[in-house]
């Protein structure tokens, strides 16, 4: 649960150090005092939107920094063990903290992460159900998302998605092939002249290239074979060769080696010499017996260049382009020639992955048409605690044409509030109290089956009263049996059925508006709820008021009572 709260400098809290206890926990306090500010600051640990907005006058950076201890949720524990998070005593502190200059910054245990990471963690450890959640409950998608999570349909919802994307993969694919094929089929003479055309040159990768330096050669072939064949006289036969001039050299140096032994090097660089140059004037010899004079040969080349110029003008710019081009054209006639087997075959996957898809869907189905019984009768059992005896929930759900995403029907919430009233849809026939009701009717179903141990409620008492305001802190107290309960509401009701009470005011520090808190007990805690029902505090009249909605709660023994 989350045992301490510290903000700084965030919108008009200054500094503020919220211990929490686990149960119920209500936030009071008058209008724009910086209740909802607090939650707001738990939003940021969660991962929403951070602004420098947000950041309090005078100040360059702020921060939220959330204290929870895990001890006995393993869980959640080896889920934080498997992102990383190193923690100790089953102890984990998250911080969020926003500059200035509008960058924010995230810290799991005093190492930093990454706002998604942050939000990931954070949204295990805390869900935050606010004033908007009554509005977004008329949305068929949140309808049909309650219903899931009642029903336990987490793996046949994946199911069908993973199905789905399969099958639209599929018919992608068939689409795009019957799209080319149809194409194929427009261009096929032409596409059959291109393919004979590039086919019957017979190029091959980079001949354009060696063509061109066999050109130069032939048409270079006189002048090549008589430099070759001078060089080759140069080194080995005319009069004045290299090659037998060096018999001198070699005969010196055999006579300096004998008068000093240490010059064996220099007979190896001798030979090292001698042997490249007789190799060189061989190499020369062959090249020049080899240099071809073949003018027909040079014709040949010339018209295979103009072939493959051609080529590369019509399907280039480049040879490697032109066959590619050739590929490409045989590719798309086979495709007009075989293309049937191809799209037989993909339209059996299509077949198969619908039908998958209708399995899981049918899974999903079923597993929703047990849950909406079942969901519907428990509200209805609810329903009369908080003011509504004669409501009644109705799950429908609608079949579509076809499977979608999502599954093989709509989900349609619709209630009827009166004896003798059809049931409508939620929009048309609840009132914003009424709608906050059965919202709060389904948080605290699902409050059974949620992991997350922080539920924190921001005022969504909105529109009830009386003693439909007593029904709904008792229900909350019930949650908070199973759940740490955090709540900024209004009324005194809810307010008295806290195991903590927490009373947030505001005043000036230093000139500017600062907001703080305190928790009440006793005396105090009966004078914030006298307050809150609206009458003059220090009246005996609304003291005992307020006494009686706390005894009613059954606080803890020994609480004082207050003196008018």
């Amino acid at each position: 649960m989350l045992t301490e709260l510290r903000i700084r400098n965030l919108a008009i809290i200054d500094a503020l150090t919220l211990p929490l206890s686990g149960g119920l926990t209500v936030l009071t306090g008058e209008t724009g005092t910086g209740k909802s500010i607090i939650i707001g600051a738990l939003g940021l640990l969660l991962g929403e939107r951070a602004s420098a907005d947000l950041i309090r006058t005078g100040a360059d950076r702020a921060s939220v920094e959330g204290t929870f201890d895990l001890t006995g949720r393993s869980e959640l524990l080896a889920m934080l063990d498997a992102r990383g998070v190193s923690f100790e005593n089953d102890t984990v502190v998250l911080k969020r903290e926003i500059s200035s200059a509008g960058r924010a910054r995230g810290w799991i245990n005093g190492t930093t992460c990454t706002t998604a990471v942050l939000a990931d963690v954070g949204r295990a450890l805390v869900n935050l159900h606010g004033q908007h959640e009554a509005q977004a409950l008329l949305e068929a998608s949140a309808q049909r998302e309650i219903l899931d999570a009642f029903g336990g349909a987490a793996g046949e919802v994946a199911m069908v998605r993973r199905h789905f994307e399969e099958l639209s993969a599929v018919a992608r694919e068939l689409k795009a092939l019957q799209t080319r094929r149809t194409e194929a089929e427009k261009q096929a003479d032409y596409l059959r002249h291109v393919a004979s055309e590039i086919e019957a040159a017979r190029i091959q990768p980079g001949e354009d290239t060696r063509l061109e330096e066999e050109a130069k050669r032939l048409e270079h072939a006189e002048e090549l074979k008589s430099l070759a064949e001078s060089m080759a006289a140069n080194l080995d036969d005319g009069e004045d060769a290299i090659l037998p001039r060096l018999a001198h050299v070699q005969r010196s140096l055999a006579a300096i080696q004998r008068i000093d032994a240490s010059l064996e090097r220099l007979q190896e660089l001798y030979d090292a010499a001698f042997y490249a140059i007789e190799e060189l004037a061989t190499a020369l010899g062959v090249y020049a017996q080899e240099v071809d004079l073949d003018p027909s040969r040079l014709e040949e080349v010339h018209h295979r260049r103009d072939l493959i110029f051609r080529l590369i003008k019509k399907y280039g710019p480049t040879l490697n382009d032109v066959i590619e081009r050739g590929r490409h054209a045989r590719a798309e006639l086979e495709l007009v020639d075989a293309g049937s087997l191809d799209l037989r075959e993909l339209d059996a996957r299509r077949s198969a992955a619908a039908v998958a898809l209708g399995q899981a869907a049918a899974a999903l189905s079923e597993r929703r048409r047990t849950a909406a019984n079942r969901l519907a009768r428990d509200v209805d059992a609810l329903l009369p605690e908080l003011g509504m005896p004669d409501g009644h929930l109705t799950v429908l759900l609608v079949p579509r044409a076809e499977s979608g995403p999502d599954g093989a029907e709509d989900v349609e919430f619709r209630v009827a509030m009166n004896v003798g009233h059809e049931s409508r849809p939620l929009a048309r026939v609840a009132s914003g109290g009424e709608l906050s009701r059965v919202m709060l009717a389904l948080k605290t179903i699902l409050a059974r089956l949620d992991r997350v141990p922080t539920l924190v409620f921001d005022e969504v008492d909105v529109g009830i009263g009386g003693r439909v305001g007593l029904q709904v802190g008792d229900l909350m107290r019930a949650v908070a049996a199973h759940h740490q309960v955090l709540a900024v509401t209004h009324l005194p009701q809810i307010a008295a059925r806290a195991h903590q009470h927490i009373v947030v005011s505001k005043g000036a520090r230093g000139g500017i508006t600062t907001a703080d808190t305190h928790a009440v007990d006793g005396d105090a805690r009966v004078i914030e709820v006298a307050r809150m029902l609206g009458g003059d505090p220090e009246s005996e009249a609304s003291l005992a008021h307020a006494r009686e909605l706390l005894d009613a709660a059954a606080p803890p023994r020994g609480r004082r009572r207050a003196r008018a």
